[in-house]
């Protein structure tokens, strides 16, 4: 993945070694501390809520919910795929809970988020693949917080589009699906997914005249070059938010880090992206999809 001046960069984890590398530096963040990190905590106990911020050990968690927001991952916390870089569980999910859109809006309303992230685990399991859950959560917090503006992280529909048509039709100020990595890693990273799949939901989305957003996670194995393709497969299809970030594993069961990439080389990638178009792109070890999310407004 490095450009030439970052080839003597620190000696990154490989995909068949055994030993596990240290993290660098720049890697390194304060664990959650405070009071409004505390009050979210709290509410997000007491409503029985998911958010991926915890499921997916977000390194951004102590500043995002010290800031008084989160990401809320609805239809439950067991997923029906099993992506290698995923921390949420795999296996057959709960049956819906038809109370979660409201018990969402109303933990939306008492946190008084300004700008509401929601994301899903993947229901392979329901016909509508849980479209008709997320359409009932956009619509219970425009009910209950009139003023908050939404972006809704949503999964492929596996490619029925008659259940993204429901996300669409509430409208979401953003709707993000994330292509997680390059073309070449896809079916090695996201078994069940596709890569042309997940273009064409961006295409359907920004056809039908959605704001749309997508992620990639760099380290798993990709060159620059690769990268710099996804990012022209996502502007063919006119998407105007791109964030990158490090992929760090969860656990010693998860994929292995590749690379660790140098800060230097997420601000070139971030030039890169600019120039080609994105109104937005957030570039850094750190990132994840809902970073700085109520930024990318426009």
């Amino acid at each position: 993945m490095t450009f030439p001046s970052q080839a003597s960069q620190e000696s990154p984890t490989t995909a068949g070694g055994n030993q596990r590398v240290p993290k660098p530096k720049w890697l390194r963040v304060k664990l959650p501390t405070g009071e409004p990190y505390k009050k979210v905590r709290d509410i997000v106990s007491e409503h029985q809520l998911h958010t991926i911020c915890e499921s997916g050990h977000c390194p951004n968690m102590g500043e995002c919910w010290g800031a008084g927001t989160a990401t809320f991952m609805i239809l439950g916390n067991i997923c029906t795929r099993s992506c290698g870089f995923c921390n949420v569980a795999t296996g057959k999910p709960l049956e819906v809970d038809t109370f979660e859109p409201g018990r969402v809006a109303k933990s939306v309303k008492l946190m008084e988020v300004k700008h509401a992230v929601i994301t899903s685990v993947d229901r392979d399991d329901l016909p509508d693949g849980g479209s008709e859950i997320w359409a009932q959560t956009v619509r219970a917090i425009r009910h209950h917080s009139p003023g908050t503006t939404l972006e809704t992280l949503i999964p492929d529909f596996a490619g029925k589009w008659e259940n993204l048509a429901r996300v669409i039709q509430v409208a979401p100020e953003i709707v993000s699906h994330n292509l997680e990595t390059v073309r070449r890693l896809t079916k090695h990273v996201r078994i069940q997914a596709k890569y042309d799949r997940s273009i064409e939901v961006l295409r359907r989305l920004r056809q039908a005249g959605m704001k749309t957003k997508s992620g990639i996670m760099l380290g798993l194995g990709e060159t620059v070059e690769e990268v710099v393709e996804a990012m022209d497969d996502l502007r063919s299809v006119d998407c105007q938010v791109l964030t990158l970030g490090q992929y760090l594993q969860p656990t010693a069961k998860h994929l292995p880090v590749v690379e660790f990439i140098h800060p230097d080389v997420f601000a070139e990638l971030k030039a890169i992206g600019l120039e080609k178009g994105f109104r937005f792109v957030e570039s850094g070890p750190l990132v994840r999809s809902s970073y700085h999310a109520e930024k990318h407004l426009f």
